[in-house]
């Protein structure tokens, strides 16, 4: 009990101080006030609509995220999710504005198509992976680097592109479907469709730790060949996680798309899938980590306002979310070697008290062995 409670709550603690160690440091290195500079960070939460910020973008990380943890349970490094949720975006954009249908109908058939969309674009990885041994590693940067070829293809005006204000788009979305937000006046509207990943968030648990499918996927995970003695078909549990984490990457963008921006364009946000890379990290691929890495990361993002107007380089940002994830790796690792540790003296400890039984008996062979030989002599 005692060594899975400093399992628990050592790691957490030493990347913690770690992380405020590294963060601190670079403050001081930019000429900054860490104390200052901390206060001003959470500070900013209370202006304007930055705790509305924050828990949008959290949302968008969290689903992001999620779908990168799919994949590190079976140790699939799935990279590509940053091509996937682009893929899923403009696709369920161009047909969300090609159709319409009556409200709630119109948003779920969008929601569907991203997933579908997001799925297929992640199935070539998976397919190259399973039955052809590429690295999902390769594959998935090089489909990453594709992505943004194919997006700006569609979104041509020749093609299916909307020329708007020198920037091209999909086209805005119809009314019909529109998902409407939970506002709070001036403070914000909260996407309608960050519920989803409460959602995702519970289904990722459920199916983790309650399903048999969840088993199969952690265990070959942990090593292909006891699961294929166990019955395990490894290379469907490849394809059936690559698959599962393109449809979660494919909703990543559907909170802003049918929230607010209702249209795609050139500028729409990159980079969440290298976040959702460093949150899943943060968040040791748990439900409730990955929350909260989610959560800290758009503080960050807000903070860099913050820190912007204290003089600060909004940079700075992006160096302390890197240094949190390497307090984690490290205080993860750090903890785990002095678990090993303490389990080979308590090992040694039990060997050096409790002699094995052949050893025992080796011992008293031999006084026997002496004894019957002066009888002899």
């Amino acid at each position: 009990m005692k060594l899975n409670l400093r399992s628990v709550v050592l790691p957490p603690l030493l990347a913690i101080a770690f992380a405020a160690l590294l963060c601190g440091l670079a403050l001081l290195l930019s000429g900054a006030n860490p104390f200052t500079a901390f206060g001003a960070m959470v500070a900013e939460v209370g202006q304007g609509t930055a705790a509305v910020d924050i828990i949008n973008g959290g949302a968008t990380y969290y689903l992001i995220a999620l779908a990168v943890a799919i994949g590190f349970q079976m140790k699939l490094f799935n990279i590509g999710v940053e091509g996937q949720y682009r893929i899923a975006a403009v696709v369920a954009m161009i047909v969300g504005g090609a159709i319409t249908l009556p409200p709630g109908l119109h948003a779920l058939v969008i929601m569907l198509v991203a997933v579908v969309a997001g799925a297929l674009y992640a199935a070539i990885p998976a397919l190259l992976k399973a039955y052809r041994g590429v690295s999902e590693v390769i594959s998935t940067i090089m489909l990453n680097a594709i992505s943004l070829g194919i997006v700006a293809f569609l979104i041509k005006p020749e093609v299916f592109g909307v020329l708007r204000a020198n920037s091209l788009t999909t086209g805005e979305l119809p009314e019909s479907a529109h998902v409407p937000g939970i506002s709070f006046g001036a403070a914000g509207t909260v996407f309608g469709l960050g519920l989803l990943s409460v959602v995702a968030g519970i289904g990722y648990w459920v199916l983790m730790n309650r399903t048999r499918f969840g088993f199969e996927l952690r265990a070959s995970g942990e090593s292909t060949t006891a699961a294929t003695a166990g019955g395990v078909n490894a290379k469907r549990m490849i394809i059936a996680a690559m698959l599962l984490s393109g449809a979660v990457a494919g909703l990543t963008a559907l909170p802003e798309l049918l929230g607010r921006d209702y249209t795609f364009t050139q500028n729409f946000p990159q980079g969440y899938g290298f976040s959702g890379i460093a949150i899943a990290l943060l968040g040791r691929n748990h439900a409730g980590g990955i929350a909260f890495g989610a959560l800290l990361w758009a503080f960050l993002d807000r903070s860099a306002l913050a820190l912007d107007n204290i003089g600060v380089p909004k940079e700075i940002v992006t160096i302390m979310q890197g240094a949190i994830v390497l307090s984690v790796v490290v205080a993860y690792e750090v903890v785990r070697r002095m678990q090993l540790a303490a389990e080979q003296r308590r090992v040694g400890q039990q060997l050096g008290a409790n002699p094995p039984d052949d050893a025992a008996a080796g011992g008293n062979e031999k006084p026997a062995a002496t004894s019957a030989g002066g009888g002899a002599a």
